[in-house]
């Protein structure tokens, strides 16, 4: 009533109200006026309902509708040659497409169909490559699944790893491919837990499925021991760990021991991931031993003996986007696992165990399982989609956008809206930016790491020059980006020239979509090959990076130490850093290692109890960035801590040694009053 903001109808409302003069719902139009300024989208309900409507997925795609297509699922486990089967089928045919998940997967059929004399181009986000020189398309195309084309008629097309359908963030590239593309024969490849639903969506657009089935063509058997100590390595066996802080850990130890090891995990460029693969499986070469992480799962053609988890808890992204930290699933066990004993290779069986005995029951039983059913196929709003909700509300940002498609969408039980995050991350980032709403849908569509500070920082500057009409030439990317670098000298230089790397992807992605504003492609691929180069140098002397990371605890930088590399279990076991955690004997167990093997229990809820205690670190600013990186703290709480840890301070209590004290100070009181 003593507001002056208040109108004067609105004011004569109220008075009227409080003199009993007036009824409450005499506001409900006022509310409603109100309301409809804040959310725009009140006004034109009806539409954006229809628009956001995801319920008849096929119906997007006419073309596909127009043919009557042949659903072939070749269904089988790791190395049972059901991509084999298909791919003959591909080149057999007059015309053909491959999807597949990665560019390594592609540039393999790119490479196997030309050497078969089977012409056929390569088509990835960041690169064209013509089989033939005059830049005609050829009949058969490898590519990435997100650039597949709904338009094209084909022959035969092939759709691998089709149970990544229901991936949280790609699946909808493999719900558009399978619903979408035009094609004759679709012969789809992937775990036997993705049958049903695909069936039933092949039952929606009224086309049958024959299903083959595939038995694995070499054994693999999971052993009864764990390998418990590195010296018990033999040349053929990969230990899978799943985080670069492990990779680090473990490959030092290996070296320290006087034994060779390749190096692959997933930020690496994949000229890299090849070299190293190739290293590792050249019978010539002393490297017989490989550390990796779980992206060895597909892409690489690797001779394994034996696979050892490191560990069987793994960072996953949830359906809300929130990192977890939980158990590895059975068809990421599988999936992994399968690797040892390659039919074709030197080892005619595969053998799978832990690096941890008391990890070993809970894999067998996680390898026992049936794999869970895949239950529905990811979907994404589209450019289009977009624009006309734009039409509608102009005044929405991108971000504001696509929460209101989300929140009005409607889809069936087949199908679920793909985590949009990353997007929100990107649209939100740039909103400041002047561009129209395509240019801007696509920057937020750009394939990168949000969590790699210089990738974003770049994307920005792209953006920002790009709103300004002004091309990203060759030498100004030099200048960002400081080119040419210099082999690493240490971990901290290596990922950065992995993230430049990322950069040069980025502006080559960009280039295909704006090729007036990035015209400097070809220039650009030629630095990324040698900055490959580079990178190769650097990951071939990993455990030299890793020591000159790692300066002594005299220098006063014990703590920088433990920021960059948090130790894993493995490393605190085998105290080859002992000189950080105090001195050991060498060979001797550290104090405590044997009940803590004894304390981790078998179930889930054990397993996350010891994972917990097992990356505790002394130290606030390692623990903390240990915790940001797993998920298991937010920037907010981390504020609220760094307040109450300065609020200890000042009252002179120091955190985890608080109680101490105060139990010492209690002690003290108490002989004072006797």
């Amino acid at each position: 009533m003593e507001s002056n903001s208040v109108s004067a109808d609105l004011h004569i409302i109220l008075n009227d109200i409080c003199c009993d003069a007036g009824h409450v719902d005499d506001l409900f139009p006022f509310f409603l006026r109100h309301a409809k300024q804040i959310f725009p989208m009140l006004d034109c309900m009806d539409d954006l309902r229809k628009i956001s409507d995801l319920r008849l997925p096929p119906n997007w795609y006419p073309e596909a509708r127009a043919i009557q297509r042949k659903i072939i699922f070749h269904s089988g486990p790791t190395n049972s040659g059901k991509t084999y089967h298909a791919i003959q089928r591909f080149l057999s045919a007059k015309s053909g497409i491959y999807c597949g998940p990665l560019k390594l997967l592609a540039h393999e059929i790119f490479q196997k169909s030309n050497d078969a004399n089977v012409p056929c181009d390569l088509v990835t986000g960041e690169e064209r490559v013509y089989a033939n020189e005059d830049a005609r398309q050829a009949p058969h195309i490898a590519c990435t699944i997100e650039m597949c084309s709904t338009n094209t008629p084909y022959q035969v097309a092939v759709i691998d790893e089709i149970q990544m359908i229901r991936d949280p963030a790609r699946g909808w590239a493999w719900t558009r491919a399978l619903l979408g593309l035009c094609a004759e024969e679709i012969h789809v490849c992937g775990e036997a837990a993705a049958i049903d639903l695909v069936t039933e969506l092949m039952y929606t657009t009224g086309e049958e499925v024959e299903v083959r089935n595939y038995k694995r063509l070499t054994p693999l058997t999971v052993l009864d021991y764990a390998l418990e100590s590195l010296d018990n390595l033999r040349p053929g066996d990969c230990i899978v760990c799943f985080s670069k802080n492990d990779i680090y850990s473990v490959s030092r130890q290996i070296e320290a021991r006087g034994l060779e090891c390749a190096v692959i995990y997933g930020s690496l460029p994949p000229g890299t991931k090849l070299e190293q693969a190739k290293k590792f499986n050249d019978p010539a070469d002393p490297c017989k031993i490989l550390v990796a992480t779980d992206a060895i799962g597909m892409g690489l053609n690797l001779c394994i003996k034996r696979i050892i988890f490191n560990s069987i808890m793994k960072p996953n992204i949830n359906e809300k986007g929130e990192k977890e930290i939980d158990l590895i699933t059975t068809s990421q066990a599988l999936q992994i696992s399968g690797r040892a004993g390659r039919f074709g290779s030197s080892f005619k069986q595969g053998e799978v165990t832990t690096m941890h005995r008391d990890d070993l029951p809970q894999l067998k039983e996680i390898l026992s399982e049936t794999v869970q059913p895949v239950k529905a196929a990811g979907l994404h709003p589209t450019a289009e989609q977009i624009e006309m909700f734009a039409y509608h509300l102009p005044d929405a940002t991108l971000s504001n956008l696509i929460d209101i498609f989300v929140s009005l969408s409607q889809v069936d039980g087949l199908y679920f809206v793909c985590n949009i995050d990353d997007f929100k991350f990107l649209a939100d980032m740039i909103q400041h930016i002047p561009l129209n709403l395509r240019s801007r849908y696509v920057f937020c569509t750009a394939p990168l790491n949000r969590k790699e500070p210089f990738v974003c920082t770049t994307l920005l500057k792209f953006a920002r020059q790009f709103s300004r009409n002004e091309p990203l030439t060759f030498d100004w990317l030099c200048r960002h980006t400081k080119w040419p670098l210099a082999p690493p000298k240490n971990i901290k230089e290596l990922m950065h020239l992995e993230a430049v790397h990322d950069v040069f992807d980025l502006y080559l992605w960009l280039s295909y979509r704006f090729m007036d504003m990035f015209p400097d492609a070809a220039l650009v691929r030629d630095i990324q090959k040698q900055l490959d180069d580079i990178i190769q140098i650097g990951v071939c002397n990993i455990t030299k990076l890793i020591r000159a990371s790692q300066p002594t605890a005299a220098s006063g930088a014990t703590a920088a130490i433990l920021e960059e590399f948090p130790l894993s279990r493995t490393a605190r076991d085998s105290r080859l850093m002992s000189g950080l955690q105090g001195a050991n004997p060498p060979g001797q167990p550290p104090k405590g290692t044997e009940a803590l093997g004894e304390r981790r229990g078998k179930s889930l809820k054990g397993h996350r109890s010891a994972r917990r205690e097992d990356v505790k670190i002394p130290r606030h600013g390692s623990l903390a960035n240990r915790l940001l990186r797993e998920g298991l703290l937010t920037q907010e709480m981390l504020r609220q801590l760094e307040s109450e840890w300065q609020g200890q301070h000042r009252n002179g209590r120091y955190g985890p040694g608080s109680k101490r004290e105060d139990r010492d100070s209690s002690r003290e009181t108490g002989k004072k009053k006797k």
